[in-house]
């Protein structure tokens, strides 16, 4: 089932286009990764598609009803202020502790309720962040470079959670990603922008795309480092499933 489309959509501030002529769609269940450099127009496009920001011209078509869960990039919060996950959980909504405990265990944090959030590490920060916006029992869950503060291994472990999620609730996953090499095996597309739709297709057709070489160069650099549950090294060259003999845990 179609949730989002977009067709011919250009988005900037006031009259300046930031991004132009953008078609794009996702779907019940897909996760969509937007990749681009810096000022390539990914915030853009997100503000876009939730209506943040008024289109210059085209149009986003949003199924009726639809919820959308956000997932910010990591919030910056007065260490000094004493506030449990639950008390954070219920800004600015209350919810019941049973809905928060389910939210909590889909995010893979189920005994954090009661600790402060200012002891929280990172990756226990955004998952607390990931729970929050599961409240909204959302259909589709956007998350802007929420991988941002975390270390490979953070990160991976924070991309197999989203993975989960998506399994377990069938939400939709929109996921900007602040590192052009790093894009979640379990993504079915990705866009690369540059003001524009570079390419866009699987990882693995993108990662072989001319543009997002022309962007982001070749050799392993330019290859995505695609995280699985093992994650797997892909190079451009290495194609044949005797090369993925390599594989490790994650740290």
């Amino acid at each position: 089932m179609r949730l989002m489309t977009a067709d011919g959509l250009t988005l900037g501030h006031g009259t300046t286009p930031v991004l132009r002529d953008v078609d794009f769609h996702i779907d019940r269940g897909e996760i969509v990764t937007l990749v681009g450099p810096n000022g390539s127009g990914k915030s853009t496009l997100v503000k876009g598609l939730i209506g943040a920001i008024r289109p210059i011209k085209g149009r986003v078509d949003q199924v009726r009803g639809l919820r959308v869960g956000y997932v910010p990039q990591s919030l910056q919060m007065d260490g000094f202020l004493p506030l449990t996950v639950s008390r954070f959980l219920c800004l600015p909504h209350r919810h019941s502790d049973d809905a928060m405990a389910r939210a909590l265990q889909e995010a893979g944090v189920p005994d954090l309720a009661k600790r402060q959030m200012r002891d929280l590490s990172g990756g226990q920060f955004q998952r607390v962040l990931l729970a929050r916006a599961l409240l909204m029992e959302p259909d589709i869950l956007i998350l802007d470079e929420a991988t941002q503060g975390l270390d490979q291994p953070g990160a991976a472990a924070f991309y197999r959670q989203i993975a989960d999620v998506r399994d377990q609730l069938g939400c939709a996953v929109l996921m900007v990603s602040h590192d052009l090499h790093v894009v979640m095996a379990a993504s079915d597309r990705v866009l690369c922008l540059n003001g524009h739709v570079c390419c866009q297709g699987t990882p693995d057709v993108v990662q072989d795309a001319p543009e997002y070489r022309a962007l982001f160069g070749t050799g392993t650099q330019g290859a995505f480092a695609l995280y699985r549950h093992q994650h797997d090294h892909h190079h451009h060259h290495h194609h044949h499933d005797q090369d993925h003999g390599h594989d490790h845990e994650d740290a």
